[in-house]
């Protein structure tokens, strides 16, 4: 199935539909996980939307706002981990089942579901409009595949580095310049404080394995549209960089009791005990600490003492690529209602619509618009704004690949446990198996 040709506002007699005004949806209509089908009682249809479960209240009340007097948006509730969500829709979709209208990707698995037919390529305009100019570079990259463009950004995630201004005052760190990943960890383990990662044999963990790679000018493939024919350049002086600075973060005491099982929330609670902690994270984190200081979790001193900086560099002088995450927006291929699926993937990624998202739950835009919007400017430190957008801009993106998720469960069988990686062992073993597993010569 595929778009006619004609724009689909002109297709849908002109102007945008009434919208509802703003509310509330009750609880009960995320908590009761019934699919509606295609149409109410009174032969309306219903959007399924299935989302992950970042934002769901805002989430919610956008499916309110963006439903019309022609159909209604329903939230549905995809898995926590990026993989079980991946499956989940994988499984809808090679069924061609019709009832996935909207769905929100991990930018990474964009690649896959288009190479698959599973996601409408967006028409001429709507392509425009989701790549146009005011959408962050990096988030624009995500939605595109081969020829085409399959997605709304919706929401730019990344990672900064997250510290306690006093451990890093300790330890004789000017943080208004780039740090290593080296200095990191030394002043950490020199002043009794730790560094908080995602090393759980995960997504995350692989998000933080290309981070170091691409920050020390590799990359993990590349000829990536080859398929499963990419080279695979994982065995690289840089791939023995990225794998020497998780050695010696699980070497050292600054390594947290959970490394091997971290994850983006499990070294949260440590940053304000005792001497505090180094950790890379995403976005959510200041509204998360922010939040503890409104119901007293955190005293005002102890939010006061938070600080934030760029992702720290894999090589002194070579600067460092953040990760790029986030969600897209993608419109099933066997919908029936591809046209209201279309114009409800515009509504809930407008401008306004991040805003909202970033205000509410933490999840930043992918629109620079959003970022000079009064709600943000207020919500959020200027700095704190302007590192972010820049880290997204700037970043590296996970491999653009039809065949990703398999590279990345590949990765993590090797690289993981952190405790077991060797820089003149693992990048080898990592690209071996890599390479077998792409031609059919091995089995994840």
């Amino acid at each position: 199935m595929t778009f006619a040709s004609a724009p689909p506002r002109d297709r849908r007699g002109g102007g945008r539909r009434r919208r509802r005004g703003i509310a509330v949806l009750a609880a009960a209509t995320l908590a009761s996980g019934l699919l509606a089908g295609c149409s109410g009682d009174s032969g309306k249809p219903t959007l399924n939307w299935y989302v992950n479960p970042d934002g769901v209240p805002t989430l919610t009340k956008l499916a309110e706002q963006c439903s019309t007097d022609e159909y209604d948006i329903e939230v549905q509730l995809l898995p926590s981990g990026a993989t079980d969500q991946r499956t989940q829709l994988a499984r809808r979709l090679a069924a061609e089942d019709s009832s996935t209208d909207l769905m929100s990707l991990d930018p990474v698995f964009v690649a896959e579901f288009a190479n698959a037919n599973w996601l409408e390529k967006l028409p001429e305009e709507s392509a425009a409009t989701a790549t146009d100019e005011d959408v962050l570079e990096g988030a624009a990259e995500t939605v595109k595949w081969d020829d085409g463009v399959y997605a709304f950004p919706q929401w730019a995630n990344t990672q900064v580095l997250w510290y306690r201004k006093s451990l890093a005052e300790a330890a004789g760190l000017d943080m208004s310049q780039p740090v290593t990943w080296d200095q990191v960890i030394d002043a950490a383990a020199e002043n009794g404080g730790t560094v908080g990662v995602q090393a759980n044999k995960y997504e995350a963990y692989v998000v933080w394995i290309n981070a170091l790679i691409q920050g020390a000018g590799g990359d993990i493939i590349s000829n990536n549209e080859a398929g499963k024919d990419a080279s695979v350049d994982i065995d690289s002086e840089a791939g023995k960089a990225a794998a020497a600075v998780i050695e010696k973060l699980a070497d050292s005491k600054a390594a947290q009791p959970d490394l091997t099982t971290s994850n983006e929330g499990t070294s949260l609670g440590l940053m304000f005990e005792g001497p505090g902690e180094f950790m890379v994270n995403w976005t959510f984190v200041y509204q998360n600490y922010k939040t503890l200081v409104d119901t007293g979790g955190l005293t005002q001193e102890q939010f006061d003492d938070l600080g934030w900086a760029r992702y720290p560099e894999t090589v002194e002088g070579e600067e460092s690529k953040p990760p790029i995450g986030g969600i897209d927006i993608g419109v099933g291929a066997f919908s029936k209602h591809p046209d209201f699926a279309l114009e409800a993937a515009e509504c809930v990624t407008t401008s306004e619509s991040q805003v909202a998202l970033a205000v509410e739950s933490g999840l930043m835009p992918a629109r620079q618009s959003a970022y000079d919007a009064k709600e943000l400017t207020e919500a959020y430190p200027a700095d704190l704004l302007e590192l972010f957008s820049q880290s997204v801009d700037s970043g590296g993106p996970r491999p653009k690949s039809s065949y990703y998720a398999t590279i990345s469960a590949a990765l993590q069988s090797v690289w993981h446990s952190p405790r077991s990686v060797d820089p003149e062992s693992t990048p080898r073993e990592s690209a071996r198996f890599l390479k077998d597993v792409l031609e059919g010569k091995a089995l994840l």
